[in-house]
């Protein structure tokens, strides 16, 4: 039995949500970086906040290449790569 795969919507609505996710993350491990060493027991939350940027970062971008095999017609890289202006913010 094949799954339904995301729609058209879906996958815009994940693409904001995925953006402002990795967006927040960046932030808060500038924050770390700049507030406590980047090595050693201190420097573990940073990187592990990286990491986790990173791990949405490869899902937005296998995410992006199922949009456009589903969708090929409508699929935009703009879906989840959303400019500045249209990303929504976690604060």
């Amino acid at each position: 039995m094949t799954k339904p795969r995301l729609t058209f919507e879906e996958h815009t609505d994940l693409g904001l949500r995925l953006a402002a996710i990795r967006d927040e993350l960046l932030h808060m491990h500038t924050q770390l970086a700049n507030a406590y060493p980047r090595t050693g027991l201190e420097g573990v939350p940073g990187r592990k906040l990286n990491q986790a940027r990173e791990a949405v970062d490869e899902a937005r971008c296998e995410l992006d290449h199922a949009l456009f095999r589903e969708h090929p017609r409508q699929g935009e890289t703009t879906v989840y790569y959303p400019h500045p202006e249209d990303r929504l913010s976690l604060s």
